[in-house]
């Protein structure tokens, strides 16, 4: 199970995955060329949900497919420091 945790540190926001640095898969879209960023709906939040969608799904067709939806119930409801497992984010696209 993989676990991507997301930060605010004084360097600025850190996203990794099971401790390595998050791929923010511009090579798929670029919804903003800055990175990650959540707690509201945009096109930071949108980079986010991308990138975690495409390295749970391994599927980058059905990252996008459901990547509205996850950006706005999960991406756009978290605290300034989060954990989200493989589990956690099944339930949300279930």
């Amino acid at each position: 199970m993989k676990q991507y945790d997301g930060k605010r540190t004084i360097d600025g926001i850190v996203v990794t995955v099971d401790g390595a640095p998050l791929d923010a898969r511009f090579d798929v879209r670029v919804f903003d060329d800055k990175g990650f960023e959540w707690s509201y709906e945009g096109s930071a939040p949108r980079q986010l949900a991308l990138a975690i969608l495409a390295d749970h799904l391994g599927d980058t067709d059905r990252a996008l497919a459901q990547l509205e939806r996850f950006m706005k119930s999960v991406i756009a409801n978290l605290d300034n420091d989060w954990t989200l497992t493989s589990s956690d984010i099944d339930k949300a696209l279930a």
